[in-house]
């Protein structure tokens, strides 16, 4: 596998170089009407879908370490997996947005970018090349139904 960095800690870098942009960048400010509502609403999704995919994962009595995909002993399809290959990975980007809200600066989004980018290669797809390996072709059959992020 070829993660370097847990999810967890990858998001709080992430947030900590957005509240730095967001801090020393003196331009890229902005506002609208509704920030707060949207902000709160992506905050409260991500929390949802965290909880929610975390739950499924205990229920089905599967590892949860995003460090060794091999420890998974069910692959879980139903639920929220049923829309979202990764909703916990979303989770923690729909969070990013809302801090991204929080603290208006727009080049915050671009961080997000590289968020997404590094979460894909080195966290998504050796955990799907692991997977793949684990569960053959019923990973296989799941890939092709369902996306990746949303």
């Amino acid at each position: 596998m070829h993660l370097k960095i847990p999810p967890a800690l990858v998001t709080v870098i992430t947030a900590l170089l957005m509240y730095l942009v967001a801090r020393f960048l003196p331009f890229g400010d902005f506002n609208f009407t509704g920030r707060f509502y949207v902000l709160w609403a992506l905050f409260g999704v991500g929390m949802f879908l965290g909880t929610v995919s975390l739950i499924q994962f205990f229920t089905s009595k599967t590892s949860i370490d995003p460090r060794d995909p091999q420890k998974a002993s069910e692959l879980v399809v139903s639920g929220i997996y049923k829309i979202s290959r990764n909703p916990m990975y979303l989770s923690l980007l729909l969070l990013l947005l809302a801090w991204g809200l929080y603290l208006p600066n727009a080049f915050n989004f671009l961080v997000l970018v590289f968020f997404v980018a590094y979460m894909n290669k080195f966290q998504i797809l050796p955990e799907e090349q692991a997977l793949s390996i684990k569960f053959g072709e019923a990973y296989k059959q799941y890939v092709k139904n369902v996306r990746r992020w949303f």
